[in-house]
Order: C-alpha cells, then sequence, then structure tokens
C-alpha cells in the first residue's frame, strides 16, 4: 500500500471512528431518559423510521440495507479517488451514516434527540422544524465541505 494511500485511509478511519463514537454516547445518553425541554427546542427521544422528515419510511426493513449499499459505494469510490482533501469530510460523512445506519439495526429507526420547534415561524409555521442527531449535523457539514471542494478545486491539491 502507497503512502498516500495510507494516509487517506488513516485519516478516513480515525474520522469515521470518531464521529461513530461521539454520536452513539450522545444517543445513549437519550436512550437512557436524558430529556430538556425549551421554548425554542427539545432535546428528546424520537425513532425516525425513514430518512430526513420520514421518507422512504414505506421501505421498512430494506431501508437500512439500500443506505448500507450506498454508503459502502461511497467508501470504495473515496479510495478509488486517492485524494487527500477528501478523506476528512468522507470520514466525517461515512462516520454520521454507519452510526445512523447502526441504528436501523439496533434500535429498528435512527435515534433522533433535537427538536427544534420554535424557529423560524414564518418559514415552516408552527408546527416545527425537524428532529435531528449529531450525526445528521455531521453529514451536512461533510456535504457543505465537498460543495466548497467541488466548486473551489484549488483547495483540493492532492
Amino acid at each position: 500500500m502507497d503512502n498516500k494511500l495510507l494516509r487517506i485511509s488513516a485519516i478516513l478511519f480515525f474520522s469515521l471512528l470518531g464521529v461513530f463514537i461521539i454520536d452513539q454516547n450522545i444517543k445513549g445518553l437519550f436512550i437512557d431518559g436524558f430529556r430538556y425541554y425549551s421554548d425554542y427546542f427539545d432535546l428528546i427521544l424520537v425513532y425516525n423510521k425513514g430518512v430526513a422528515f420520514s421518507m422512504f419510511s414505506f421501505l421498512q426493513e430494506y431501508l437500512k440495507y439500500l443506505q448500507l449499499a450506498i454508503v459502502s459505494g461511497v467508501l470504495i469510490y473515496i479510495l478509488y479517488l486517492k485524494k487527500l482533501c477528501y478523506a476528512l469530510p468522507s470520514g466525517i460523512l461515512l462516520g454520521g451514516a454507519f452510526s445512523n445506519i447502526y441504528d436501523r439495526f439496533i434500535h429498528e429507526g435512527v435515534v433522533d434527540m433535537v427538536y427544534w420547534h420554535a424557529w423560524p415561524y414564518p418559514i415552516f409555521g408552527e408546527v416545527g422544524f425537524a428532529v435531528f442527531n449529531f450525526a445528521d449535523v455531521m453529514i451536512d457539514v461533510a456535504v457543505v465541505w465537498f460543495l466548497i471542494l467541488n466548486y473551489k478545486p484549488h483547495l483540493c491539491k492532492s
């Protein structure tokens, strides 16, 4: 294995593992009963059977296998690219994705806990915005990072 692929693999592995461990520990707090309520957001336990906003929940048991295939394909593609600048955002994205998929196997749904309900009323109405978790935030951060790398190719020299 060449040095570059070894560096990419190490960054990918440790960032993936870090996000996975942090997310699973946060979720464990809520599974054990932690709750917090406020005027703007609540920290509650919700099991999401679908993906974002419960989409594709009709796929039920098949959803986790479909996601596992897609995420595995992303992992293979990132290793194929051999670009060091994609290693950290890929690890962050894959750590969040594998953590959510792990939830589907263990809890039969993704453990979500942050319920943002008081902002922004004029845009989304008074019913609340979304329920999400740390892994979802990390996936969003990684996607923004990929977009920046895509639209600013000079930032990725490897």
